[in-house]
């Protein structure tokens, strides 16, 4: 039977591309779609997640330190073929239990970043399990219904991630910068990178094939991202130091929020309108 506390999250989840408010607003969240071990059904379960760079998330079987796993733990174990939703993308993932030494150190990870997740620890006897998410290789399906949308809805999810890591960096009182936050740097720095790449060798072109007029838009938005790449490559020197000063790290953030939104802003004011029009 559905637990109706989770099924109001998935719902508010899908109806505003991953955003929630109340306990989870302002969290990494996102919907994991296992198959149940027993009824063979498939059963959506919203849990909070840590970036892990690359292709693939962490989520932690913690249930609240409850002396049980998780039910959607016991389903991916015996069936890891799982379905994702961020909120801009549905993908299909093979669930990672990770083991010993791994585990330890990605645990350890989660709990600098949160406290919290040693008080769960504390709670049981059980070691609270840590899995992967890997991404199964192809192309992400954007939650959207136009290539505009999508658009935006791609910009939208770096725009609540930037801020999110300036509100992580100022909010967790410590001298340097913490290992997970390093990773959610970073991740976040080769997230823009890939999302530039694809829109300088995918879409601009085909955009320039189409709509010759766009020439002095698609220059200046080359332009915007070489200006980005060069912040990114800024930001990663500062959070690569042995010591990061978490003062100068938010500094290169918002040198790159700053750039980045007046990117993003421009980009879809111009493209969206010729992404979403009516096919001549």
């Amino acid at each position: 039977m559905p637990n109706d506390f989770n099924q109001q999250i998935v719902e508010e989840f899908r109806a505003n591309d991953g955003r929630v408010g109340g306990y989870f607003e302002g969290a990494r969240l996102l919907l994991l779609t296992t198959v149940g071990v027993r009824s063979g059904a498939p059963h959506t379960t919203p849990v909070g997640y840590l970036p892990d760079g690359g292709e693939q998330v962490l989520v932690i079987a913690s249930a609240g330190g409850a002396p049980k796993h998780p039910d959607w733990y016991h389903n991916l174990v015996a069936n890891p073929r799982v379905t994702v939703e961020s909120g801009v993308f549905t993908y299909e993932a093979t669930a990672v239990v990770l083991e010993g030494a791994e585990r330890d150190r990605a645990f350890a990870r989660a709990v600098d970043a949160d406290p919290g997740w040693a008080d769960y620890q504390a709670k049981t006897t059980r070691v609270i399990p840590v899995v992967a998410l890997q991404a199964v290789p192809g192309p992400p399906q954007p939650n959207a219904t136009s290539w505009g949308a999508a658009l935006k809805l791609v910009h939208d999810g770096f725009r609540r991630e930037l801020a999110l890591i300036r509100k992580e960096i100022t909010e967790s009182g410590r001298p340097g910068l913490g290992a997970q936050l390093r990773v959610n740097c970073l991740t976040l720095c080769q997230g823009l990178h890939n999302h530039h790449t694809g829109e300088g060798t995918m879409m601009f072109p085909s955009l320039a094939e189409r709509h010759p007029e766009l020439a002095p838009v698609l220059d200046r938005l080359r332009e915007e991202h070489e200006r980005i790449a060069a912040l990114l490559d800024d930001l990663q020197e500062v959070i690569s130091s042995g010591a990061a000063d978490p003062l100068l790290v938010v500094a290169e953030v918002e040198r790159l929020t700053a750039e980045l939104e007046s990117h993003l802003a421009y980009e879809e004011e111009q493209l969206i309108p010729i992404l979403d029009a009516p096919a001549a």
